[in-house]
Formats: C-alpha cells, structure tokens, sequence
C-alpha cells in the first residue's frame, strides 16, 4: 500500500512536511510529489499536470490511497475516476466539484500583482501558475465520482466557506464516504491545522 499526500494549487511539496512526519513517527509513511517537478519542461495545464501524476502512480503498482488538496483531491478524484481498481481509499480536503468562474478570474487578477519571489517560493513562474489556473476552468467531476465504491474521507475547514457546498454534495454523491468539517482551519488544512489532519488521516488509513 502506498500512501500519497497531493498539493493545492499554491502550494508545493514542502507543505506536507509537518503532516509527513507525524505520521512517520505513528509508523505511516507517505510520498509527497512536487507536482510542478513532474511536469518540467512541459507547457503546464491541468492535463500535462494529470498525465506526469498518472505516470507517477501506474509506476507504483501497490494499491493506492490518495489524499489530495484542492488540486490535489481533482487530481486524486480524476485518476480514482480513470483507474478505480489501484485505489484503496480517497481523501479530499477542500476540493471543488467544480472550478468557481468568478473566483477563478479574481484569483487570477490577484497573481498579476503578486511579487515573482511568491511563485519562486513554489517553484513555479507567475505566467505558468496563471495557466494552470485557467486551464481548470472547465473541470467538473461531480457525476462520474459517483461511480466511485472505495472508501473516501470528504474534508473541509469550518472556515473554508468557499468549498463547504462541494464536500457535502462530494459526500451525497459519493456512496461510501464520510464527511468531517476540521474545526480551527480554512482551505489549507495540511498547513493551518496540520496535526488534527494527522489524526484523521491515521484513523481513516488504519480502518481501510
């Protein structure tokens, strides 16, 4: 069994590095891929995005279970959708159902005026981080999660208010899943409340 941890947007591997090591400390060991690395040298869109994280888990071959992040979790979420047998579990941590348009273009108004020092920071230039943003926009992986059987944890912060609609209709959709709203944490749960995260995580992999 492999278990991944899958970065948001802005975000690079790094910011896993509290909750990876917790859990190697209860015995859980986890892969945390820089998203951005796997596509270098690429044009980088959702697609080029999804096709490097498919190679990187059809090359792992175990059972698999993934935790991802608002990109992340699409990106977990689409490759269960693609390949349902290597998935052991599924966990979504403020993961749109679908990409808010309005959001999207106030974000991307936002990285205009943001320091190039910030994307350094994730590894990624301003233009190629707007790209990726623009290219989600039409993302929509409501129906076909509910062909989904593997067990899923649907996570959202109670603050993440943005993303509180798309873990509760995740979660109706999705037939064997569970719902937790994370108290003391917003969108980023891996970084704001990290060791409640842990908690959940060891349970959740633990039972499945």
């Amino acid at each position: 069994m492999k278990n991944i941890l899958i970065h948001g947007l802005g975000q690079n591997s790094q910011d896993w590095n509290t909750v990876k090591t917790e859990l190697e400390i209860k015995g859980i060991f986890s892969i945390t891929p820089d998203l951005f690395k796997l596509t270098k040298g690429r044009e980088l869109g959702y697609v080029t995005v999804y096709q490097a994280f498919e190679r990187l888990c059809r090359s792992l071959q175990d059972p698999l279970n993934l935790c991802g992040l608002s990109l992340g979790g699409l990106l977990a979420l689409n490759y269960a959708v693609q390949h349902p047998a290597q998935i052991n579990s599924l966990v979504l941590i403020g993961t749109p159902y679908e990409i808010p348009k309005r959001l999207l273009k106030l974000q991307n108004f936002v990285f205009q005026f943001m320091p190039k020092s910030v994307f350094q920071g994730m590894g990624i230039s301003k233009k190629d981080l707007i790209h990726l943003s623009k290219s989600m926009a039409d993302l929509d992986f409501m129906k076909s999660s509910e062909k989904l059987l593997c067990p899923a944890l649907i996570l959202c912060g109670e603050s993440d208010k943005t993303n509180m609609e798309s873990a509760e209709r995740f979660h109706k959709a999705m037939k064997n899943s569970r719902l937790i709203i994370v108290e003391g944490s917003g969108h980023e749960v891996n970084k704001e409340n990290p060791h409640s995260l842990v908690h959940l995580l060891q349970c959740f992999w633990t039972e499945e």
